[in-house]
């Protein structure tokens, strides 16, 4: 491997390239990882970095089959990890690294990408089961993967409480996201919960504040609520040294907070700027294992 791309020490100090990447384009991510210990944040940023590049397809292409490409590469790219020969890339080489001597499961790298596949399509999230199911393969084969990568073994425990986790903090993210998304007139939200609560097209896409979104709203912030519930009833059969992996825990808490704080309105402006709380309840998650 290069060591002009791959530096361990640089990145051990959060600001190796792929260190550098996930801060610009996943702040939560940057945070959990940073909050890790120093030993195994080169893998975490590995990790990270190559989940923004993949989750971003959307955002950087003009057509789906040109998205279906970019997701091509990155299982390419895993394939060639594999065989002992991955790309000269500023992700895949650390990313190698990484796989190298943690072997994780390759199957849950394959999920997510699959899944991000769904991001291409318009209206492909029918219900809230749909959702769950992107969000347990997306967010949550997200938490798994880190846990794997931090050498811990996973757990029946560990496993169900990274998918409940991954769903609650899904959800929370496309909630605070949807004024951005309906701007760009894409939506990940399931329809079905959409059309109960009311909320048309021409409502949605008007991409202004509106009874019916937040009718639509309210109940997807329960189920985070529910699931986050779920994640942290489980945390004492977790193992603590897995509890970087499932900081995400404090940070869609203080989300929900402060969502609950603007009436549950993703268009309130105060959501612009992330709550005040989220590195403090991280900070102290890292600390006591109490996420």
């Amino acid at each position: 491997m290069s060591e002009d791309i791959v530096d361990p020490e640089a990145e051990r100090a959060g600001d190796g390239p792929c260190a550098r990447l996930v801060r610009r384009q996943d702040a939560d991510r940057y945070m959990m990882a940073i909050a890790a210990p120093a030993v195994h944040r080169p893998a975490l940023f590995a990790l990270y970095a190559f989940n923004a590049e993949v989750a971003k397809t959307r955002e950087v292409v003009s057509e789906a089959m040109l998205g279906e490409i970019r997701l091509q590469w990155w299982r390419e790219a895993l394939d060639g990890i594999e065989d002992g020969n991955p790309r000269r890339h500023e992700v895949v080489l650390p990313l190698a690294g990484a796989i190298d001597a943690m072997r994780p499961d390759r199957a849950l790298f394959d999920a997510l990408i699959d899944a991000r596949a769904r991001d291409l399509d318009e209206g492909t999230i029918e219900t809230l089961e749909d959702f769950e199911d992107y969000a347990r393969a997306t967010n949550g084969g997200l938490i798994r993967l880190a846990q794997q990568m931090m050498g811990v073994p996973e757990t029946a425990a560990s496993r169900a409480a990274a998918d409940a986790l991954g769903i609650a903090h899904a959800l929370v993210g496309q909630v605070r996201a949807l004024p951005f998304h309906l701007a760009g007139k894409h939506m990940m939200l399931p329809r079905a919960v959409l059309e109960e609560a009311g909320a048309t097209e021409d409502i949605l896409f008007a991409a202004k504040p509106h009874e019916a979104i937040a009718r639509a709203v309210a109940p997807l912030l329960e189920r985070a609520e529910g699931h986050l519930r779920e994640a942290r009833a489980l945390r004492r059969s977790v193992p603590g040294e897995a509890t970087p992996a499932f900081l995400a825990a404090p940070i869609a808490a203080a989300h929900l907070k402060q969502l609950r704080r603007a009436g549950g309105d993703p268009f309130d402006g105060r959501l612009a700027n992330p709550p005040v709380s989220r590195a403090l309840r991280v900070a102290w998650a890292a600390r006591t294992g109490r996420w």
